[in-house]
């Protein structure tokens, strides 16, 4: 028997424990007995303390609750989180850095690729904006505090051990 997803609606295979879509953990038992949700909407909120769903298009910083990882999501050990978070800082200044300084860790090559993602759309979409005459050029400061936004956000994600990806264009991975 079929199953749909309670926090999306997307259809799932009998035996998935995680959503394709949305990454929500599935409860086979509660989609049986209570019926399908329309999609966007939970039957039943979750309450404080209660397992939430893992993170959409995010990584999670350590394992989820039953130890089993979505698909797609890569764990990272806790001392390489804590050996390395100023390193994974420091990617969004220099991107390279820690490919240099800590080359092991799954954690720093993670932020160096969001860190170059970063770069490339700046650098990219500088010289885009500045070739549009007029419109480019009334954009581009805008770009720029976009770019420098996600920076920053990246910055404190490093800092604080998490690793997701940054909004947009940080799902690509170029530093496997």
């Amino acid at each position: 028997m079929a199953i749909n997803c309670q926090s999306c609606g997307k259809a799932l295979g009998d035996n998935a424990q995680f959503c394709d879509g949305c990454g929500a953990a599935v409860n086979a038992a509660a989609n049986q007995n209570q019926g399908t949700p329309p999609p966007g909407q939970n039957q039943t909120p979750p309450t404080p303390g209660q397992n939430q769903a893992p993170p959409p298009n995010g990584q999670y910083q350590n394992p989820p609750p039953g130890g089993q990882t979505p698909p797609g999501q890569e764990v990272f050990s806790q001392e390489d989180i804590e050996k390395n978070k100023v390193m994974a800082a420091l990617a969004y200044f220099l991107f390279f850095l820690p490919l240099v300084a800590c080359p092991e860790s799954r954690f720093g090559k993670f932020h160096a690729n969001q860190g170059l993602l970063l770069l490339i759309v700046g650098f990219g979409g500088s010289i885009i904006l500045g070739i549009i005459p007029i419109i480019g050029w009334i954009l581009l400061p805008f770009f720029y505090i976009a770019v420098a936004v996600f920076g920053i956000m990246g910055l404190i994600n490093g800092l604080k051990g998490i690793a997701k990806p940054l909004p947009i264009f940080g799902k690509f991975v170029i530093i496997k």
